[in-house]
């Protein structure tokens, strides 16, 4: 045991050797953190479908039935009845995008021409769904009441509070900033073991490591440690000097947790790029092969698009990839202040699909030893 732990940490140690040397990847490296990050912070426009919603009613009149009837597919999905004290697990656990909270007597003061008030809740960490969204919801409301009272007074004697949680002025440089780093983390941890498992096959050293008292497992885990150390030093300077430093993104959770379920999901990224280096014969193949996976983890993992927006179907599918689950966990902690309590399952999901990711890649890796051997 002693023997594998000091030829996994010496293995690591060869592996940032390397990769100093390689000034091409260095380069990449100090881009994707830094000026990526910076630049894939501007707003990207992602339009309303199939938003998740819900209701407080404590009106129960036929004014406020209308208004949660006038939600309709496929923009919203049908409006989910909740209590008042409801609201905030609600919206934490990220259950909704909106919730209106309709006060009682709204209706009685409507009609009336007394002042009310409707309070609609936006998660703010959505923010294709946010902004867009909730002028839908101001609109469709404003149309009923106008179409309920038969006048233009509608609209003057109701006003509408717009709280926005996690992000109160919506600004989109919070989120984009976060998930750009969360993305090139995928991006960057696939490519540095798969290219470093190429290198060391085009360069012929492949074959020094199988002549050694080494096992697969042992190569391995060392381009793991190794890579997944420049990943997670490079994601901290990141989130410190680029997120809440040139793009002033106020963190509200604890990064210390963000960074340990980083770890995690590097072990999870890092065997699938070994995996996909086992099935590239040359470092252009590579590429292709990564930029396929990295393509469909980025548009469908819930960070750039809306996870609720996708077909059923796919949703289920998108759980058995770790970058769902990251993306998750990293708006929970990074926004929502969520604490272990709350992030725990998806630690588990990652680590799991981690261990499988790390089977397929050892025995492929096995596999490919055997034939260079042979």
């Amino acid at each position: 045991m002693k023997r594998s732990l000091s030829n996994v940490l010496q293995l690591g140690i060869k592996e940032l050797f390397s990769l100093r040397a390689d000034v091409v990847m260095l380069l990449l490296i100090v881009y994707m953190f830094s000026f990526a990050v910076f630049e894939e912070a501007q707003n990207a426009s992602v339009g309303v479908v199939n938003a998740p919603v819900g209701i407080v009613d404590e009106d129960r009149s036929q004014l406020s039935r209308r208004i949660g009837d006038a939600l309709l597919q496929p923009r919203f999905q049908t409006p989910a009845a909740l209590q008042i004290d409801e609201i905030d697990a609600a919206m934490d656990a990220t259950r909704y995008s909106f919730v209106i909270d309709i006060p009682p007597r709204f209706q009685a003061d409507i009609l009336a021409g007394r002042p009310t008030v409707i309070q609609l809740n936006v998660d703010a960490t959505a923010m294709g769904l946010a902004g867009t969204g909730a002028s839908y919801i101001q609109q469709i409301i404003a149309q009923e009441l106008n179409a309920f009272l038969q006048g233009e007074s509608a609209t003057a004697a109701v006003k509408i509070v717009t709280r926005a949680r996690f992000n109160p002025n919506m600004e989109p440089t919070w989120f984009q900033g976060a998930m750009s780093l969360t993305n090139n983390i995928t991006l960057m941890a696939m490519l540095l073991t798969g290219a470093a498992l190429i290198r060391e096959r085009e360069h012929g050293t492949i074959e020094h490591l199988l002549v050694m008292p080494l096992r697969p497992v042992e190569i391995m885990l060392a381009k793991v440690w190794a890579n997944g150390l420049v990943v997670i030093i490079a994601t901290s300077l990141s989130l410190f000097i680029v997120v809440q430093g040139a793009l002033a993104v106020p963190i509200r959770g604890s990064i210390p947790l963000y960074l340990v379920g980083t770890l995690i999901y590097l072990f999870a990224v890092t065997s699938l790029g070994i995996y996909l280096a086992t099935l590239a014969r040359s470092m252009p193949q590579f590429g292709l092969l990564t930029m396929i996976v990295y393509v469909i983890m980025l548009l469908l993992s819930g960070g750039n698009t809306p996870l609720q927006s996708m077909p059923v179907e796919l949703q289920t599918i998108m759980q058995l990839v770790p970058s769902t689950h990251f993306v998750s966990q990293a708006q929970a902690i990074l926004f929502r202040d969520a604490g272990l309590a709350v992030v725990w399952p998806q630690f588990a999901a990652i680590a799991a699909i981690g261990a499988v990711f790390f089977l397929a890649a050892l025995l492929r890796f096995r596999k490919t030893v055997t034939l260079m051997q042979g």
